[in-house]
């Protein structure tokens, strides 16, 4: 069988390893990406060979318009010559539009319901959506899909991700000395399910205020964000782009402020003290919060006490709690190739 998976982020690259590695052995695949930096980046950190084809539209609505109908021009020609019998995305808008109009069958995968625009874009033109288990189906077929047409696994798809190897050897951006290693990842700013807010920039200049004793690594995600980061934070905290494995820079830290999003998650499962500050509200950080993996605080100060705190404590419960959730939790892979097979 032929088969096209469509990869926009970072996360979907990670979560698609697995995938590729066990439907490449039977089957004929074609892994396209559109040009997004650290997509781009990740793809050359873990060896992962993409055909990038246009790029990403940023935050403006008209300008992601246009870079998606030039995506489309493009990537319905490589399909056409390619011709596959089924197209595997995470919801990919130019993957549902294209196999829709090529008559390919199209299963996804999704875990992010709040991203209404992308979910009233694809969730109407495709066959299957595999989702966790946590999120009720209702979340997903008001936007346009029969429940009867989505499947739920035992899993979160950070438990799938946090699996994967990586190559010790590679330098990190935090200093090898007995400082605890803090580690900050700066939220999106120009997916359309974002809520911009400032609270950002002030729980950074408090965790610097009170922790320049300790070893500080912002993560911005744009050139412009690690500017403006650069100005208000300057020499006090290094800040970074984002061209390391996630996983790698994780491994190193004690404890991880973050968005909400996958790091988050990936943090959360892998045991370390995490704080979400919740920019991306979401049903899989509601989920880990309630576990005790996840500390939600958006208060400066009260997160800066939590960091004292757990800087502090010698005890390790919450990685044993990981260990535990993670262990209980269902292959997604398995749950797709028997909706390939059915």
């Amino acid at each position: 069988m032929k088969i096209w998976i469509d990869i926009l982020t970072p996360k979907q690259l990670l979560f698609s390893e697995p995938i590729i590695e066990k439907l490449g052995q039977k089957h004929d695949l074609l892994c396209t990406s559109r040009e997004y930096e650290e997509v781009s980046r990740l793809a050359k950190i873990r060896g992962f060979n993409l055909i990038f084809v246009g790029r990403y539209g940023g935050s403006d609505k008209k300008t992601k318009l246009k870079t998606s109908i030039d995506r489309m021009k493009k990537l319905s020609k490589i399909i056409r010559i390619f011709t596959p019998d089924m197209a595997i995305s995470f919801c990919s808008p130019e993957a549902a539009r294209i196999s829709f109009g090529l008559d390919i069958k199209h299963i996804a995968f999704c875990d992010s319901p709040h991203a209404s625009a992308v979910m009233r874009l694809t969730l109407p033109l495709i066959q299957k959506l595999l989702i966790p288990d946590i999120i009720p189906k209702n979340k997903f077929s008001r936007y346009g899909i029969d429940k009867k047409n989505i499947i739920s696994y035992k899993a979160i798809d950070a438990s799938v991700t946090i699996k994967r190897k990586i190559n010790q050897k590679a330098m990190l951006p935090f200093n090898n000395n007995k400082q605890k290693n803090i580690l900050i990842r700066v939220e999106e700013e120009e997916a359309s399910y974002t809520s911009k807010s400032s609270r950002t920039i002030s729980i950074i200049k408090k965790i610097v205020e009170d922790h320049s004793d300790q070893n500080i690594v912002i993560l911005g995600r744009y050139a412009k964000q690690i500017q403006n980061l650069q100005k208000l934070i300057g020499v006090k905290a290094k800040i970074v782009k984002m061209s390391y494995d996630g996983k790698h820079l994780l491994n190193s830290t004690d404890i991880f402020i973050g968005s909400g999003g996958t790091m988050t998650a990936e943090s959360a499962l892998m045991g370390i003290p995490t704080i979400s500050y919740n920019a991306v509200p979401n049903i899989i950080e509601d989920f880990l919060v309630k576990k005790y993996l996840i500390k939600r605080e958006t208060n400066p100060e009260r997160i800066s006490n939590y960091i004292k705190k757990e800087i502090r404590s010698k005890k390790k419960p919450r990685q044993r709690r990981a260990k535990r959730i993670v262990g209980n939790m269902e292959d997604p892979i398995q749950k797709l190739i028997k909706v390939m097979k059915e």
